[in-house]
């Protein structure tokens, strides 16, 4: 089975490819594409969760979206090295949602792995958009990881 690992180059897309790692079976899986879309023209830049933190913010000021885009399937695909099944890599441009389908239906992917909230806005806003519509568009099951909830401060 090919499994399709999206990443927005958030810690949430990360964590949603070491969950796919923590209990799938890597002999049942022969290919997983760590996948990242860069919009064109985006007003807001490919996040940067994943660069080395020895990176000076001038540093990545300057770097490209596709660039940052780059440096996250790198950090995803290392997670996964070693796993088991073969780690490739892919950058596309355009719509996140309608590239993730798009490579499934062209990988013939057996499942899709994203992460729910990958980029710090309310879940609700992110589960309702990218993750929500390759739920729907899809041509082959989506993992969609929320991220693991932060423990609330005792009220005084």
């Amino acid at each position: 089975m090919h499994v399709i690992v999206a990443t927005d180059g958030s810690q949430q897309s990360l964590d949603a490819a070491r969950h796919l790692r923590s209990f799938a079976d890597p002999a049942r899986i022969t290919d997983v594409t760590v996948l990242a879309v860069v919009r064109p023209l985006a007003a807001v830049a490919f996040a940067d969760d994943l660069a080395p933190a020895d990176r000076t913010r001038a540093e990545g000021e300057s770097s490209s979206f596709r660039a940052a885009a780059e440096s996250a399937v790198r950090v995803v695909a290392a997670e996964l090295d070693g796993w088991g099944p073969t780690v490739r890599t892919s950058i596309r441009s355009g719509s996140p949602a309608q590239e993730i389908t798009k490579a499934a239906s062209a990988l013939g992917a057996g499942l899709v792995v994203v992460a729910a909230g990958g980029r710090g806005l309310s879940r609700t806003v992110l589960l309702g958009s990218t993750a929500q519509r390759v739920q729907h568009s899809a041509p082959c099951p989506v993992l969609v990881v929320r991220p693991v909830p932060r423990p609330r401060a005792p009220r005084p």
